[in-house]
């Protein structure tokens, strides 16, 4: 199966998450044969080759439109793209629409066959520093003071244990760009943590392993039998919203057997947590 054809039945899993509110889905076939490990170059990106950092989608959506010739109202997602992951922001909501990232063992520098780039012994967590994303509009940006005592950690959509290729890609998995408001006791810092790492552990049993993360803002039901959409915005003046749930979205793929290295056997999860601390 071309690669192209995992990462459209990626996007379909993200978007059936997405659209349809899928609680947690699993599903796998064929055998389970022994693992083939592939290196990939430690620059891949999941979804586009690298270009410019930040990429705005908008005049392009507007193009054929008379009506729109002086601009499109949005939602207009900033596309952006990293070293070691690929995002769509969200300037309405101050945080990620989606991440999407591509994990082998290369990628996470456990691989002997693949060594970090010329000049980089690899990635130090405490090197690094949230820092605002200066490629976005001041306007639409999301700023360290709108967390500031804000009761909710800075969450990483894409983990920084995911960005070990070198120091620079794991420093853009701090820019607020990539950050979302989340529940830090219970959750951010544990079952979501624990979530992240079973992703990287798949690479142990699977060459290509595709996340996708998604914040999420779902209804509950109130007192009066309707139901509601309602979500905390931090931030002074207001700005950055507060997703109620986040989302899981993982593809792995891996040769279905020695014999048909070009036959891939996928196995696909979706999971869906609430931005609250976990018992």
């Amino acid at each position: 199966m071309p690669s192209a054809t995992v990462l459209h039945a990626a996007c379909f899993a993200v978007g059936a998450v997405v659209g349809g509110g899928i609680a947690t889905v699993v599903s796998a076939r064929q055998k389970r044969p022994v693992p083939t490990q592939v290196a990939t170059p430690a620059t891949s990106t999941a979804v586009v080759p690298a270009v410019s950092p930040v990429m705005e989608v908008g005049p392009a959506s507007a193009s054929g439109s008379a009506v729109l010739k002086y601009g499109h109202p949005g939602p207009v997602p900033d596309l952006i793209v990293r070293k070691a992951y690929t995002a769509a922001y969200d300037r309405r909501l101050r945080h990620p629409a989606w991440t999407a990232e591509h994990l082998t063992l290369a990628s996470l520098g456990k691989s002997t066959l693949s060594s970090s780039p010329a000049g980089d012994e690899g990635a130090d967590r405490s090197k690094s520093v949230f820092t605002e994303d200066e490629s976005l509009p001041v306007l639409f940006r999301a700023k360290l003071q709108d967390y500031f005592r804000s009761g909710y950690d800075r969450g990483h959509m894409v983990p920084a244990a995911d960005a070990k290729i070198s120091q620079a890609a794991m420093d853009e998995t701090f820019l607020l760009s990539n950050i979302a408001p989340q529940v830090g006791e219970g959750f951010n810092r544990h079952y979501w943590a624990y979530v992240e790492d079973w992703c990287r552990r798949l690479t142990g049993s699977f060459s290509d392993v595709y996340v996708f993360t998604i914040p999420l803002y779902l209804p509950h039901k109130d007192p009066d039998g309707k139901w509601r959409v309602n979500y905390e915005v931090i931030g002074s003046p207001p700005a950055v919203s507060v997703p109620t749930h986040f989302a899981k979205v993982v593809l792995a793929s891996r040769p279905s057997s020695p014999k048909t290295p070009d036959v891939p056997e996928i196995s696909t999860g979706a999971f869906v947590l609430p931005n609250a601390a976990i018992p």
